[in-house]
């Protein structure tokens, strides 16, 4: 069994493959470089030339004969290893008839807790709409959600009333939810260090289940001198997309969720290695992943069989789109994700859908201070 091709897709914010061998074995992915999602996919094609007539089986040669051929870092470029790593497995997993979670050692837990992005619950603009978005999390069966508490235009405010009004925002959602359900709270790099850490202080009262990405993962550094000043659980990585990253978070105080993206941070077999790492320094596993359904059936199989792993988080996908793209979404019943049986990933592309659903990228960070500068620091 050879690689013979590679197909890409672009849909919606993400990269989709389907990786083909000599024997017609097939197996699909998703890269997650959502932001430049056409590097990715122009990579994957250029990446056909060092993998045609390679072994599919040979996960970490082909890992590391690609990133380091050029040793450039790129999330461009582990964006599309990802995807194309995901459908070597699922290759592997449908040659040995096997479910990929089996393979990557069997079964650690029985089902894995999904941690659902509140905005996907409704428009969210102040503490009153938080709550009663928080409210329809927990009424579906969920027991966590993930939300970023900044209100609309939070630009705009001035320090001591964005401090106040995210504040407010966490209260209201503790409030409604009560205290047997965790809060996520992503502060997705809108503070400098020091108003993150004068955040974390007003709400370590409402017992965050963690904190995530305070600042921008300019540098490993100054995410543990903000680590080291706050009393709440540290939660980063989802922008980082190599081992050695992650390595030095996991060396940094206060870090207690690492939160690599399967999408873009290697796929399977670079994954497990961050997961086998953070486990040494007693950290779990609650990756960052918000887009195709490809992947968030993939992180069930690594959460099922890795130790440390904690929550998947995820858009909920049954009535959107993505219902259409795939042959089987991930299942999710009372809050949690199901283990798929079938060999490989348990789900493949329908090629008659995906193509209606073309690349729709994002406007990307836009919030804009009132001198003209952008908010995020």
């Amino acid at each position: 069994m050879k690689i013979e091709k590679i197909e890409t897709w672009l849909v919606d914010r993400w990269l989709t493959v389907r990786v083909t061998c000599d024997d017609g074995t097939y197996g699909v992915g998703e890269g997650n470089f959502w932001s430049y999602a056409e590097a990715s996919e122009t990579i994957a094609h250029r990446l056909i030339e060092d993998l045609r007539c390679t072994d599919p089986r040979d996960l970490d040669r082909i890992w590391n004969q690609v990133y380091r051929k050029y040793s450039f870092r790129s999330p461009a470029l582990t964006g599309a290893m990802s995807a194309i790593d995901v459908a070597l497995w699922d290759i592997r997993g449908k040659r040995l008839q096997a479910p990929v979670w089996e393979l990557l050692g069997g079964k650690y837990r029985d089902r894995v807790r999904a941690i659902p992005l509140l905005g996907a619950f409704g428009k969210l603009e102040d503490p009153a709409s938080f709550a009663a978005a928080a409210r329809k999390v927990k009424t579906s069966g969920y027991t966590a959600l993930k939300m970023t508490p900044f209100p609309k235009d939070w630009g705009l405010k001035t320090y001591p009333d964005l401090i106040r009004q995210n504040t407010a925002i966490v209260e209201a959602v503790r409030d409604e939810v009560g205290w047997e359900f965790d809060i996520g709270v992503e502060i997705h790099r809108n503070m400098s260090p020091s108003e993150s850490v004068v955040f974390a202080q007003q709400i370590e009262k409402y017992l965050p289940y963690f904190f995530e990405d305070p600042i921008a993962p300019d540098s490993v550094l100054s995410m543990g001198d903000v680590g080291r000043r706050i009393n709440l659980p540290l939660a980063v990585g989802e922008r980082n997309n190599t081992l050695w990253e992650f390595r030095e978070y996991c060396q940094q105080p206060g870090v207690a969720f690492l939160k690599p993206d399967l999408g873009l941070a290697g796929g399977f077999t670079h994954v497990r290695k961050i997961a086998a790492m953070a486990e040494s320094f007693h950290i779990r596993m609650a990756p960052h992943h918000f887009l195709g359904p490809i992947t968030t059936m993939a992180l069930v199989h690594i959460a099922a069989a890795t130790p440390n792993w904690d929550v998947n988080e995820f858009n909920p996908e049954v009535g959107t789109f993505k219902e259409q793209i795939v042959t089987n979404l991930a299942g999710v019943k009372d809050g949690y994700f199901q283990l798929p049986e079938a060999p490989g990933l348990g789900t493949d592309i329908v090629d008659a859908e995906i193509g209606k659903h073309p690349r729709s990228p994002s406007a990307g960070e836009t919030a804009i201070r009132p001198d003209g500068s952008t908010a995020l620091r």
